[in-house]
């Protein structure tokens, strides 16, 4: 793990959101770097095989993710977790988390042979099913009643690297005030257990009530280096960004000076 994942981690934390993480795995695979960029033809191959053979029901469809060249991790882990926790659901939450998992497995099986093996491709088809499949189920009603049976799922250690628990984490953080709020405390107090009052020190940028209102500029103390709240762009002044303002040493101190926003 490294230092930028944990400073992207402490702001994170501090709006009760996890989205940007999914640019720090954008980041990585930039062309610069030759990290398993794609899926490879051989786990392309075992993963049709499985999704072939496995059955529509329960998590074998899931199961064929566990290993692959895109490091796509967690769908079995989570699919495991809600069926062994749907007998404290009352009969409607059952329906939900069943169906959820069914569209997801029909989905998953529909999609794979058409999307391109770049991993950013499959990973956003993951991603994308996720959303769909847990919006179109009430995932959340489901869950909201029995917080508790989502602990094994709501784990610091799980968000790293970015993949299907943070596409959970980010749906339950739509979920509404008593889901986003035990989502969050819960994820800030394992993030103190490692780091401390670091933790503590971002989780108060972003205020709760920000949350409801979509489209919420969020905008940190200016003591608090980040980005800067927009502008109208004639009363802006410009400047050339040069490739040295890029380095992680000096972004921190470039983030009052530019608008790094991504559009």
């Amino acid at each position: 793990m490294t230092v930028n994942v944990s400073a992207v981690m402490f702001l994170l934390l501090g709006c009760d959101q996890l989205l940007a993480m999914e640019l720090h795995a954008h980041i990585l695979e930039k062309p610069g770097s030759q990290v398993k960029k794609r899926l490879s033809l051989q786990s392309t191959a075992e993963i049709q095989s499985c999704l072939v053979s496995s059955g529509d029901v329960g998590c074998g469809m899931f199961q064929c993710f566990s290993n692959n060249s895109c490091e796509i991790q967690g769908l079995h882990h989570i699919c495991l977790t809600l069926l062994h926790n749907a007998g404290r659901y009352d009969s409607q939450g059952k329906s939900y988390v069943k169906d959820a998992l069914r569209c997801m497995a029909l989905g998953l099986r529909q999609r794979f042979s058409c999307v391109s093996r770049r991993c950013s491709a499959v990973k956003e088809m993951v991603f994308s099913l996720q959303r769909e499949c847990y919006s179109k189920h009430n995932l959340c009603l489901a869950v909201q009643d029995h917080l508790d049976t989502m602990g094994n799922l709501v784990q610091f250690q799980l968000m790293f690297p970015a993949g299907p628990f943070v596409e959970l984490m980010n749906f339950l953080l739509k979920c509404g005030d008593e889901i986003r709020t035990w989502v969050g405390q819960r994820l800030r107090g394992q993030c103190e257990q490692h780091w401390g009052a670091l933790c503590s020190t971002f989780t108060n940028n972003c205020p709760l009530s920000q949350l409801d209102v979509p489209g919420h500029p969020t905008s940190p103390p200016p003591s608090i280096p980040g980005p800067v709240t927009p502008v109208d762009p004639l009363q802006q002044p410009t400047r050339e960004v040069k490739l040295e303002d890029m380095t992680p040493a000096r972004l921190t101190d470039n983030a009052t000076k530019f608008d790094l926003s991504l559009s």
